[in-house]
């Protein structure tokens, strides 16, 4: 006797668009590298109290672990877990190395972070298969190349991928089929709805309105007087299925950057200082990553009382170097009027207006070249990336003797 019978496959004939979305990327990358941690409650995120998770193993989130919460509160409730400070130098090469993966597959691949993006595989069907064998390929395939795990969604649409993507969580793929959209749909809670956050969730719960299925059976015209027509329209469309976005490949970041907070509240301008130079190295490393230049650039000063100002200044030309973007910081640090008065419990550095690099450089050629600092930092990106960030840093941020200086508690 035979075993028993498979299921048929899902129909994926009208589902060209692929979510994937790596599983814990930072955990997983972290735990790829230090094998004893597998299955045991990880965290990824800076060693204080007063930093935030960036990333947790499912084992911890089982104990109510998930990013963005205080590592104060996640190492109340999962105590046993391994917290590891992050490397991001290594989380955005193994992001590269994913993203190559992807668009050996198809080009039209629009990036949402460094863990996830959309795909858009219908001119690829023919011949590598159907979307369902194609999502699959490209789970095998990160899995043999990196030693991580994916979730793919597939779907008719962008809204579907990435909701059969969160289904399917972790190591998993999900088929929502055109003609099954509805039935998988309408059962979801609201907040599966892109753009129902805590206010409009309340507002919905207070017209009766729980599932998707009561969206849909809701007139638009009684959505319209609650939340608007502009809300009413979109919220109407998703609980229908439709999304008529198209996948981007152009999309570009309209900022880089990064900020730390400290373990105790600082106000040594020195201190300050060098913290802003860590920062402006990492801003200047994205920007060069992305191949972009920035024209403006922002600081950013929370107090101790969490009260929290910026400040920016466009430059002349666009930049991709840290010296330029270092010194334009200080001077907004200096101009804040904080320098040396107030305490502040975090710093941040951004880079904003985006220009490709190569529009940069062209602008450069008319003005004030700065050859030796672009050369000497692209030589730096080099050594970091074959030996990790740390390899090569300014002499200022070389560690100094434990207990002299107050460290951060690591990026949020």
């Amino acid at each position: 006797m035979g075993g028993p019978a498979q299921a048929p496959a899902p129909d994926d004939s009208g589902c060209p668009i692929l979510h994937v979305d790596m599983d814990a990327f930072y955990a997983s990358v972290e735990i790829r590298d230090r094998p004893e941690l597998a299955g045991k409650p990880v965290i990824v995120g800076g060693l204080s109290g007063r930093s935030v998770v960036l990333s947790a193993t499912y084992p911890a989130r089982k104990f109510g672990v998930h990013s963005a919460m205080p590592m104060s509160r996640a190492r109340r409730l999962c105590p046993q877990a391994t917290v590891i400070p992050p490397r991001h130098g290594l989380y955005s090469s193994v992001s590269k190395e994913v993203m190559a993966i992807f668009r050996d597959v198809t080009p039209l691949v629009q990036p949402l972070s460094l863990d996830e993006a959309f795909l858009d595989v219908s001119g690829a069907v023919r011949l590598l298969g159907s979307s369902a064998l194609i999502g699959e390929r490209i789970r095998q395939q990160v899995a043999e190349q990196q030693q991580i795990t994916c979730s793919v969604g597939v779907a008719p649409n962008k809204f579907l991928a990435k909701l059969a993507s969160v289904q399917c969580k972790p190591d998993g793929l999900l088929v929502i089929p055109a003609d099954r959209v509805l039935e998988f749909l309408h059962p979801l809670p609201v907040s599966a709805l892109w753009g129902v956050g805590q206010r409009t969730g309340a507002t919905l719960t207070r017209l009766g309105l729980r599932t998707v299925g009561d969206i849909a059976a809701t007139p638009v015209s009684a959505l319209e007087a609650e939340l608007g027509p502009a809300a009413a329209a979109h919220l109407t469309a998703l609980a229908s299925g439709r999304d008529s976005r198209e996948v981007e490949t152009a999309v570009r970041e309209k900022s880089v950057g990064a900020e730390e907070t400290f373990d105790v509240d600082i106000s040594d301008p020195e201190v300050i200082r060098r913290e802003l130079l860590r920062l402006s190295r990492r801003t200047a490393r994205a920007l060069r990553s992305s191949g972009c230049a920035a024209r403006t650039v922002v600081i950013k000063l929370r107090k101790a009382d969490f009260k929290t100002i910026t400040r920016s200044r466009t430059l002349a030309e666009p930049t991709d170097v840290t010296r330029q973007i270092y010194d334009t910081a200080c001077e907004l640090y200096a101009a804040s009027g904080l320098s040396g008065r107030a305490r502040l419990r975090l710093v941040g550095v951004r880079a904003t207006g985006l220009v490709p690099a190569a529009a940069a450089e062209t602008q450069l050629a008319l003005g004030e070249r700065i050859v030796p600092w672009r050369d000497a930092e692209s030589a730096v990106d080099r050594i970091a990336g074959r030996f990790g960030t740390d390899a090569i840093r300014p002499a200022t941020l070389v560690e100094r003797a434990v207990g002299e200086r107050p460290r951060p508690s690591g990026s949020r």
